[in-house]
């Protein structure tokens, strides 16, 4: 039975139990140092997002889209050629709980959103219909994206704002 993967790398796991991960190299490595995240991630959702924009201008785009895979924070950093990759999944697993929990909600229903619009997308026999759903999608996403930013740069303090994400995931799926 083989072991599930470390969401941190084994050389930094004991680095970061002998020592807090410093602000200086959080910084240097473009990693918030107050909440231990990148927005290099966001990059995932953002061409994500470019794909659909160009849906109703070039409709042969959707193909394209419809090979968007998900990837969790780990997932995308591990695939990268981002040079602080390790410290920034270390950084993730160290980041104040509240933080990451608010981060991973916005990311999820990102995500759910990208999906449900990717099997519509899929269905759709009208291009008409696709491109209606891209420009939908990227109304939705946009914001969320910007949200996400938000709590990575530790500018997003609103507490009351962090359902409304998962209730526009919900009125998506519903329908």
């Amino acid at each position: 039975m083989t072991s599930p993967p470390q969401l941190v790398p084994e050389h930094l796991a004991s680095a970061k139990a002998s020592s807090p991960l410093s602000e200086a190299i959080l910084a240097a490595a473009n990693i918030n140092p107050k909440t231990g995240l990148a927005t290099d991630y966001l990059n995932h959702f953002n061409e994500a997002i470019m794909l659909l924009e160009m849906i109703p201008t070039l409709p042969e785009c959707a193909a394209d889209f419809l090979l968007w895979e998900p990837l969790t924070y780990a997932q995308h950093f591990e695939a990268s050629h981002f040079k602080g990759k390790d410290l920034a999944i270390a950084a993730y697993g160290s980041a104040p709980a509240a933080i990451r929990g608010g981060f991973d909600e916005v990311c999820s229903t990102m995500t759910a959103i990208l999906l449900a619009i990717r099997e519509a997308v899929e269905e759709s026999t009208q291009e008409v219909t696709r491109m209606r759903l891209a420009d939908q999608a990227v109304c939705w996403l946009k914001p969320l994206v910007a949200k996400a930013g938000g709590i990575i740069n530790g500018v997003d303090g609103d507490a009351t704002d962090q359902a409304r994400p998962q209730s526009e995931a919900d009125l998506i799926m519903s329908a």
